[in-house]
């Protein structure tokens, strides 16, 4: 009899029992639990500022896109023009975030946080971030690489490209003195 524990890892796709309908519900579970416990992690601080996660939403992306204009905003959350107003209208009022014209098109505008609102998207972001790193030191590297590779599996080409774009590495801003 072999030893299981020398014989090297089955290459992947060999055993397609992961495809079974009853796997896939087991997978969908798993991502609405994690979801659900993901997104919990942050709604105990919005609900204290009576913002939800569409707002949440709205201050991550714009966070990790600072200068975006409302309509590469609109593209990535894909929510009505009407939904995003209400959204950015609390959260230019309670100065969060700060709205600039364009340069080029002054009919654009540009969305970037202010100093609070960098602080709060960084709160929210410290919240999830615990969830993320105890599951991703569980998991260890290879695990972590599986998981990108089937998240990216499930996005749509706009998102994956999204993803692509902001994994790129991007120049550390000195300052001078």
């Amino acid at each position: 009899m072999s030893d299981l524990k020398t014989q090297p890892p089955a290459p992947a796709g060999s055993n397609l029992l992961f495809l079974r309908e009853e796997e896939i519900r087991a997978a969908q579970d798993l991502l609405f639990f994690a979801y659900r416990d993901f997104t919990n992690a942050a709604d105990v601080i919005l609900d204290e500022l009576g913002l939800g996660r569409a707002h949440h939403r709205a201050l991550h992306f714009i966070g990790r896109n600072p200068g975006i204009p409302v309509t590469d905003l609109l593209a990535i959350l894909r929510i009505t023009k009407q939904s995003l107003a209400r959204v950015l209208g609390a959260l230019v009022a309670q100065g969060y975030v700060a709205q600039t014209q364009g340069r080029a098109d002054r009919r654009q505008r540009l969305l970037t946080l202010t100093t609070t609102g960098e602080a709060l998207e960084r709160r929210l972001f410290e919240r999830q971030r615990e969830r993320v790193v105890a599951a991703y030191r569980d998991a260890g590297p290879q695990a972590v690489e599986g998981f990108r590779r089937v998240m990216r599996g499930i996005m749509d080409e706009a998102a994956r490209s999204y993803t692509e774009r902001a994994e790129l590495p991007r120049p550390r801003l000195t300052r001078s003195a």
